[in-house]
């Protein structure tokens, strides 16, 4: 008979008592703390007792990473609680005056990081009276997750502090373990492991099979093709003698973009043309390494969509070099005419139905999530998958649409789990967005499409399974390919990992404001050494290449960038009115820089995020800055969504000072030539009148930014955005009009006008007329007949 915890703000027998979580509690409340617990063992439940402990103190802030997982622990906690009204959830759909009345309202806040971010930066709450702050799945406190930012702001501004970090499986590197307690002010670390004795009682058997599937010969031959022709790429990379590292088949991605990330740094000391032919070698390199994967590890019809969209970007005005010259070439004509031709199937999507169906006809009401790296093999599956009645399966993947793939709405992805929870699907085909926090506790097999080499995303995965019952890990592996070498991946970092908390657990770290100072002693005298894995040759094989299959964890870097533009929309897009002035003065950001943003307030400037139509940044009334990166401002003289010329022209109707930052030193590292970029640079200069300010990286473009505000302010203007572009005279429609045709600048556009007139009679010229014009050449005027004459083919 099970004993259930009792307090005064819960309702009776709705939370079992388990002396393990009530001492990781206690110890929680003791210091900032991380808790590193196996998933399934309630480490929501740790932080109930946590909040009901520290909410006479304060407000509590519940942080996790997804609108599902905040839909979780916010009902989680409405159930549990006898005042479940003062549980309040937001996440980037709620407007942001419901959030301003929620905060208010809410003793206990259950939120997506971003909302919080986005809120503090617009000055809309602050955390002041936050007596405890949770992040969920704090693994992800690193770089610039939301999480680091916050965990900053509320060491500087709450009153009583305490912060508590959950997750499974913090990393197995020490660097990014002491990463994560530094950005979040951790000062211990507790921990449990299924092996403990007062937690082995709750643990439910997980077993975990491994299918070991051989390729057909057929397939293997066109991975040989492949491999045959990336190894020619390989050569000439070698053969023109400028990289410091030689690669070979076997290569890394990390030892492949540490090349790239050379030879860009050579790119700019001196732009000679063997290191541009050097990156654009190295591009093909990637996009082969890539198809190799897939012919060996997804299968034909993962390869072929693949070389499909390889296809499409080749023959696109906007696509790459590297994707031309690779279809172009006639070894690759024959691998596409032999995949084609091919009759053999992947041993994969079968074995995967086969397990399926035993497991459903054991178990009837079994629920089954199915994990893969791939948005296409996701589908592929699905659809081999649908001739059968007893599996009824349906697809979840993250918020992003690409590739003619549309992604899932956070309304849809819940809808979609609620589904799989009832039973109305009982298959979950999965890519990494399925991974974290999920609690579906009737989950009884988990089966891996192929392994992966990060001990994180293999934990997360696992941990769906064996929750609530005895669970099934099954993952399925070709032989002879990069699969193999993936599971000891895993394996070797995931006894790296729990070896690291073992001996961290219970220790006392460095205080927050100590901790960046302290980072290499942190290193040398916390973390051990790690020990050297066996020399098994799958593990060698594994330690070359084990960076490479980390695609999947774009879908919740992803799902990230979804919730900010759930954001965006939620605050309705319109004009962001005036900036309240502080002494450092004010300044109007874009919603899309919001890292810049963060920078710039740590400077003490005033900044309010807005959706603003023209410009980045809003200076004064007369002063508004673009700023593009590299591959941004490439991607503007291409993109005709983001026309560079379009942007300028705009920024220099509405503003009377417009500025562009162009940062960074990579400009001529790109797949455009270094004439192309000048000549857009000298453009933006003399015909729209922008002036450039070039900026090394983020923090002196920020330096430059907080400079012009103190300018500005010192002469008494303040940041007032013009919400919309202005409206336009006839006369400056007329030439925005014909400024938009391709080649066709403001210049060109004002004397073609002055020399026929109007509009009608540009577009009813003919070439010989048109080259008549000042500026006009045989190029520009043939395109002007294109487009005006040529046949619509849509």
């Amino acid at each position: 008979m099970p004993s259930y915890l009792e307090h005064p703000r819960l309702l009776p027998q709705t939370v079992e008592k388990r002396l393990f979580q009530m001492d990781l509690a206690a110890q929680a409340l003791k210091a900032s703390s991380l808790i590193v617990v196996p998933t399934g063992l309630g480490k929501t439940v740790i932080a109930l007792m946590v909040l009901l402990a520290r909410m006479d103190k304060g407000r509590i802030l519940f942080l996790a990473p997804t609108k599902p997982l905040v839909e979780q622990h916010a009902s989680f906690l409405q159930r549990v609680l006898r005042d479940g009204d003062h549980v309040v959830m937001m996440t980037g759909e709620s407007p942001p005056e419901s959030r301003i009345q929620l905060w208010s309202r809410g003793r206990i806040v259950v939120s997506t990081p971003q909302v919080i971010e986005n809120d503090l930066l617009s000055r809309r709450i602050d955390l002041a009276d936050v007596s405890l702050i949770i992040f969920d799945e704090a693994h992800r406190a690193v770089g610039s997750y939301s999480y680091v930012y916050i965990a900053e702001r509320y060491r500087r501004e709450a009153n009583n502090p305490l912060v508590l970090g959950i997750t499974a499986s913090p990393g197995s590197q020490s660097e990014k373990i002491a990463e994560i307690c530094s950005n979040l002010g951790i000062e211990r670390i507790q921990t449990r492991t299924e092996s403990d004795p007062d937690v082995a009682l709750f643990v439910h058997e997980r077993e975990i099979e491994w299918v070991k599937l051989t390729v057909p010969k057929e397939l293997l031959a066109i991975r040989g093709s492949i491999e045959d022709l990336l190894q020619s790429r390989i050569d000439d990379l070698n053969r023109l003698g400028i990289s410091p590292l030689r690669i070979g088949i076997k290569s890394s991605k990390k030892e492949l973009l540490g090349l790239q990330a050379s030879l860009m740094s050579s790119a700019r000391v001196s732009a000679n043309k063997s290191t541009f032919i050097a990156v654009s070698i190295l591009a093909e390199i990637l996009k082969l390494y890539h198809a190799v994967e897939l012919a060996e590890t997804q299968g034909p019809d993962a390869l072929a969509r693949y070389f499909q969209r390889l296809e499409g970007e080749a023959l696109s005005r906007s696509g790459s070099k590297a994707s031309r010259r690779i279809i172009q070439d006639p070894r690759f004509r024959r691998i596409m005419v032999a995949l084609a031709d091919l009759k053999a199937e992947h041993p994969k999507p079968a074995a995967a139905r086969r397990i399926l169906l035993e497991q459903i006809q054991a178990k009837p009401d079994s629920r089954v999530m199915v994990f893969t790296n791939y948005r296409d093999t996701a589908t592929a599956l699905l659809h081999f998958l649908k001739g059968d009645p007893a599996i009824r399966a349906v697809r979840f993947v993250g918020q992003a649409s690409r590739d003619h793939d549309e992604g899932l709405s956070q309304k849809k992805q819940a809808e979609i789990l609620n589904k799989f929870r009832s039973g109305e699907f009982n298959v979950l085909i999965a890519t990494s967005v399925g991974e974290e926090g999920i609690d579906i506790p009737a989950t009884d097999m988990v089966l891996f499409y192929e392994p992966v080499p990060s001990e994180i995303r293999s934990i997360q995965r696992k941990g769906r399974t064996g929750r609530a019952r005895a669970g099934r890990v099954v993952v399925l592996m070709a032989r002879g390919t990069r699969d193999e070498a993936y599971y000891w991946i895993s394996d070797r970092k995931e006894r790296s990992m729990k070896r690291q908390i073992r001996g961290l657990s219970g220790d006392l770290l460095p205080r927050p404001e100590q901790a960046r100072a302290q980072q290499t002693g942190i290193k040398e005298e916390i973390f051990p050494p790690e020990e050297d894995a066996p020399g098994l040759a799958g593990r060698k094989m594994g330690e070359k290449i084990e960076d490479w299959a980390e695609e999947g964890r774009e879908e919740a870097e992803e799902d990230a960038a979804g919730e900010v533009e759930q954001i965006h929309k939620a605050e309705g897009g319109g004009p962001v009115g005036e900036a309240p002035s502080l002494g450092q003065g004010s300044v109007f950001v874009d919603y899309r820089e919001r890292d810049m943003a963060k920078r710039l307030e740590s400077m003490g400037l005033e900044v309010t995020l807005g959706n603003l139509e023209v410009g980045d940044y809003v200076i004064s009334e007369r002063v508004a800055v673009e700023r593009k990166t590299a591959s941004d401002f490439v991607s503007s003289i291409i993109d005709p969504q983001r026309n560079l010329f379009r942007q300028m022209a705009d920024l220099t109707r509405t503003y009377e000072r417009p500025i562009l930052i162009l940062e960074g030193r990579d400009f001529y590292s790109t797949q455009m030539s270094p004439v192309s970029i000048q000549g857009a640079m000298a453009s933006v200069a003399v015909d729209y009148g922008v002036p450039i300010i070039p900026a090394e990286d983020q923090d002196d473009t920020a330096r430059i930014i907080a400079l012009l505000v103190r300018r500005e302010k010192k002469e008494g203007r303040e940041p007032k955005a013009h919400g919309h572009k202005t409206a336009r005279t006839l006369k400056e429609q007329q030439e925005y009009l014909i400024s938009a045709i391709p080649s066709v600048g403001p210049r060109v556009a004002r004397n073609l006008l002055r020399h026929f007139g109007s509009i009608q009679r540009v577009m009813t010229a003919s070439e010989k007329e048109l080259r008549e014009v000042a500026l006009v050449g045989p190029k520009i005027a043939e395109r002007i007949r294109e487009l005006v004459g040529g046949e619509y083919k849509g």
